[in-house]
């Protein structure tokens, strides 16, 4: 065999394990990733849907999408994506009645989320949902 012959199927041999390698089939699917967890978050004033209201989209691979938002990707983390479920901050607030509603729906682990809830206050909302509805302010 000549040096020239070694070199065609020295490349013969490249090009069928590069084509090799491109049709092996993609690895399966074997759960959820984190570009799986977002949400868009709103608050109200009040307890009624405002029909001019606007939201801002959590989303948690990276975290993006408000000031928080890798606090808030972190607690909802904590709690498995329940709102509900993040643990409460102990913190006096006054008791003045200016309700706000705070919603949420998207998806988190491959579920959906649908989350309403009222409360009496700003104060009393940010300490038991952490830092999810933080969407303004410092």
């Amino acid at each position: 065999m000549t040096h020239s012959s070694v070199n065609v199927v020295r490349g013969g041999l490249l090009a069928a394990v590069a084509l090799l390698a491109c049709a092996a089939p993609a690895p399966a699917d074997t759960g959820h990733t984190a570009r799986d967890n977002w949400l868009l978050l709103t608050v109200e004033r009040g307890e009624k849907r405002s029909a001019a209201s606007s939201g801002d989209l959590l989303l948690c691979d990276p975290p993006r999408g408000h000031r928080h938002a890798a606090e808030a990707c972190a607690e909802l983390a904590a709690a498995g994506g329940d709102i509900a479920a993040i643990p409460p901050k102990d913190v006096h607030c006054p008791m003045v009645h200016a309700p706000v509603t705070a919603r949420a729906h998207g998806q988190w682990g491959g579920r959906s989320v649908a989350y309403t809830e009222t409360f009496p206050n700003h104060c009393v909302m940010t300490a038991r949902t952490g830092s999810v509805f933080a969407l303004d302010g410092p």
